[in-house]
């Protein structure tokens, strides 16, 4: 019984690790993917990205566009920020996969 358990706990182990890694590789490219849109015109995500489904203006005249969707009930935001010269600045991307 103590070896049954043991291999049981093993293979939970490696299968943490794997889904681990593949989680973070996708994150990965997820970010690799949306930071081409740093330093670029708002009017390039725009062609890409199409319209945003909510845009909300910041205390220091900036505004973020925020583009959300969902897969397997899970929200996917993705949302930037855009400088008052209609520059990308940053971004930030959760739930998406």
């Amino acid at each position: 019984m103590k070896i049954f358990n043991i291999v049981l706990l093993s293979l939970l182990l490696i299968s943490c690790k794997t889904i681990e890694k593949k989680s973070q590789k996708v994150i990965n490219e997820e970010n690799e993917r949306l930071s081409k849109f740093l330093q670029q015109p708002e009017s390039e995500l725009k062609i890409v990205m199409g319209n945003p489904d909510k845009i909300v203006r910041g205390d220091k005249g900036s505004k973020f566009f925020i583009y959300t969707k969902k897969k397997y009930t899970i929200i996917c935001e993705r949302k930037f920020e855009i400088d008052q010269s209609k520059t990308i600045i940053a971004f930030t991307s959760k739930g998406c996969f």
